[in-house]
Order: structure tokens, then sequence, then C-alpha cells
């Protein structure tokens, strides 16, 4: 049975760039959701196996890291794996500091190392 991501607020170019990665490397699938409300709504109904946030939400810029947050405080969803996409390491310590796995950056999405930190949810 295929594993499915859930990844939030990524551009439209990013989230194909994501797609790419997840169906060739892992043969999963990919749902797309954009902010907080459609984030949680997709959790509580469907079987995700691990979520992406990007740092800063495309719809509106607002902080990806407060989407996680809500994620690890709902006692139904703590245990799904978040990760954060973000070149920053700080903002990486911040998320694992929640509870989340450590992410990625955009500029390593291609890398080999993304598809290792990847494989323990998606492979």
């Amino acid at each position: 049975m295929s594993k499915t991501l859930l990844d939030c607020g990524n551009c439209p170019p990013d989230f194909q760039s994501m797609k790419r990665l997840v169906s060739q490397a892992f043969n999963a699938n990919i749902i797309q959701c954009h902010g907080m409300e459609d984030t949680l709504q997709i959790l509580k109904t469907n079987k995700v196996d691990l979520v992406t946030i990007n740092r800063k939400l495309d719809a509106d810029y607002s902080d990806g890291i407060k989407i996680a947050e809500a994620i690890k405080a709902d006692p139904d969803l703590c245990e799904t794996p978040v990760m954060l996409i973000t070149n920053y390491e700080d903002h990486q310590e911040a998320a694992i500091a929640i509870g989340c796995e450590r992410g990625f950056g955009k500029l390593a999405m291609a890398a080999p190392s993304t598809r290792e930190r990847l494989r323990p949810f998606l492979g």
C-alpha cells in the first residue's frame, strides 16, 4: 500500500517538485493543502504518513510552524510526523523543539540526503 504525503504551503512549482520527488523515489501519493484549516481537516479525514509544511505559506506568507504547533498540540494528530521545509537551521531547530522531524530546505529537495530523510516515512 502506498504512503501519503500532505504538503502544505508550497507554491505550484515547488509542489510539482515535491510531487515528482515522492512519486519517483517512493511511489507515494501527495495531497496539497494551503493553510491551517485545510491541513487539519485533511489530517482528520485521511491517513497521512508525513506532513511537510513550508516555513512561509505561499497563500499568505504566514508562518508555517504555527500549523506544526497545532498538529502537535492535537491529541488525535500529535503522532503524525511533520517536517518543516526551510533552509534556515534556526527554524529547523524550532520545529524539532516542538516535536517535528528534521526537515530540509527547498535548495536540497533534489539531494540524496532529502530522499534518505523522507525514506522512514514514505519508503
